[in-house]
C-alpha cells in the first residue's frame, strides 16, 4: 500500500496502519483460521438446528471466484451443511466463472437458484455512474448482488447467510477513495441514477445498508457466517484442491470471474484515477504470508492483462454498454469527480462503522 491511500499512516519504524491493524486487531483473533475447528462446529449446530424440516440450511452467493467456491465446499464437506446456491446474473459472467459453478453443483450434488436482473436496467444504471465520473463503477453489480441474495432469504425465510469474505485474502481492505464505498448506500444511487439515467429502476433489487444492517439483523434475525475464517485457508493450495477435486479453474487474479470488474480493476481504475485494487490484494497475501512483497512490487510492475487484451475488453464493454468507442473514450478523458459530489448518507454510515469497530464486530481498517 502506498500513498495513493491519501489516509494511511506511518509509525517511527516505517510500518502503515494496515500492517499494525492486523497484527493486533486481525491476527489475535484469528490465527490464520487454526485451531477454529470446535467454533466452526458449533456454527454448523446452530444452523442445522434452526433450519430444520427446511429444504436448505442456509444460502451461499457464488459467482465462480475463489472465495465463494472454497465457502461452498467449507459448508458442504467441512461443516456438513446442505447449502442452497445462488448465483446474480447482471449480464457479464465470464465462461470459466459460469462452468465453475457448473462443475461445483455437480460435483458437491447442490441446488442453484439464479437470478437475472434485467439487463436494460442494470445497463441504464452503469451508464449513469460512468456519466457521473466517480471511481465507484463497481457500485451497481455490487448492490445487484448483495440486495437480490438478501430478498431472497428474507422472501424463503431463510436465516442463515454463508459468504465468502474472510482475512486470508481480504485483511487489506481498499480505501472508499478507490471506488470501496462502504456499503450499499440508496441516496447516493438514486442521485447519480436521477441525474444521468434514462428511465426507472422498476426490478432492479437494491436494498439499503441500514436496512440489512438494522432491520435485516435484530428484526428478522438473520445471521452472516464467514465459514473461511475458521479454516486454514492459503490461496494458491485451495485452488489446486478444487481444481483437483472438481475440475475447477482459477483466475489470473481477483474478481476476474466477471468481466466487467476484471476491465473496471484492469483498465478504468489504474489508467483514469491511478488506483490499483492489486496493491490491496496483494497487501493481503504479504500479511497472511502468501506472498512475498518483492514478488507483489513486480507483479504490481506490469498490468494483469496485456495492452491488446485491455484494448478489446474496452471496445467490448464499450459495444455492450451501448457506447461507441470514442463515446466512451470521452468520458474516459473526463474530470474525475467522487461521492462527495452527490448526495449521500456516508456521514451515518461512517459513525455506523466507528460504532461497529469499537465493539469488535469490525476488525478491518474502513477508510
Amino acid at each position: 500500500m502506498d500513498t495513493s491511500d491519501p489516509r494511511i499512516t506511518f509509525n517511527d519504524a516505517g510500518e502503515s496502519d494496515y500492517y499494525t491493524n492486523f497484527m493486533n486487531s486481525i491476527l489475535p483473533d484469528w490465527n490464520y483460521g487454526i485451531g477454529k475447528e470446535e467454533e466452526l462446529s458449533k456454527i454448523a449446530e446452530k444452523i442445522k438446528n434452526s433450519s430444520s424440516n427446511k429444504d436448505f440450511d442456509c444460502i451461499i452467493g457464488i459467482s465462480g471466484g475463489l472465495d465463494s467456491s472454497y465457502a461452498v465446499y467449507v459448508a458442504k464437506e467441512v461443516m456438513g451443511l446442505n447449502p442452497l446456491l445462488y448465483h446474480v446474473d447482471a449480464g457479464w459472467n465470464s465462461h470459466q466463472a459460469t462452468s465453475n459453478i457448473e462443475k461445483l453443483i455437480n460435483g458437491l450434488n447442490l441446488e442453484l437458484y439464479t437470478d437475472v436482473i434485467n439487463w436494460e436496467e442494470m445497463k441504464d444504471l452503469q451508464r449513469s455512474f460512468f456519466y457521473a465520473q466517480v471511481p465507484d463503477l463497481d457500485f451497481p453489480q455490487d448492490t445487484a448482488f448483495f440486495s437480490s441474495l438478501y430478498k431472497f432469504a428474507k422472501k424463503n425465510k431463510i436465516k442463515y447467510i454463508l459468504t465468502g469474505a474472510n482475512y486470508s485474502t481480504e485483511c487489506c481492505r481498499e480505501p472508499e477513495e478507490w471506488g470501496a464505498y462502504p456499503g450499499i448506500d440508496k441516496v447516493l444511487l438514486n442521485d447519480i441514477y436521477k441525474k444521468f439515467g434514462n428511465n426507472k429502476l422498476k426490478t432492479f433489487p437494491i436494498i439499503d445498508i441500514l436496512v440489512y444492517k438494522i432491520y435485516y439483523k435484530y428484526i428478522l434475525g438473520m445471521k452472516v457466517v464467514h465459514p473461511l475464517n475458521y479454516v486454514p485457508y492459503v490461496k494458491k493450495d485451495v485452488e489446486k484442491m478444487l481444481n483437483q477435486k472438481f475440475d475447477w479453474k482459477p483466475f489470473k487474479h481477483k474478481h476476474h470471474e466477471s468481466r466487467f470488474t476484471r476491465f473496471y480493476e484492469d483498465f478504468w481504475l489504474p489508467k483514469k484515477f491511478g488506483f490499483h485494487k492489486r496493491r490491496a490484494h496483494f497487501s493481503s497475501l504479504i500479511l497472511t504470508g502468501q506472498m512475498s512483497r518483492d514478488e507483489a512490487l513486480e507483479r504490481i510492475s506490469e498490468p494483469e492483462l496485456d495492452e491488446l487484451t485491455l484494448k478489446n475488453e474496452f471496445e467490448f464493454v464499450a459495444q455492450k454498454m451501448g457506447f461507441k468507442v470514442e463515446e466512451l473514450w470521452t468520458i474516459f478523458k473526463g474530470k474525475n469527480k467522487t461521492y462527495k459530489d452527490f448526495k449521500s448518507k456516508r456521514a451515518l454510515i461512517g459513525m455506523g462503522i466507528h460504532i461497529t469497530r469499537i465493539l469488535g464486530l469490525e476488525r478491518r481498517l474502513f477508510r
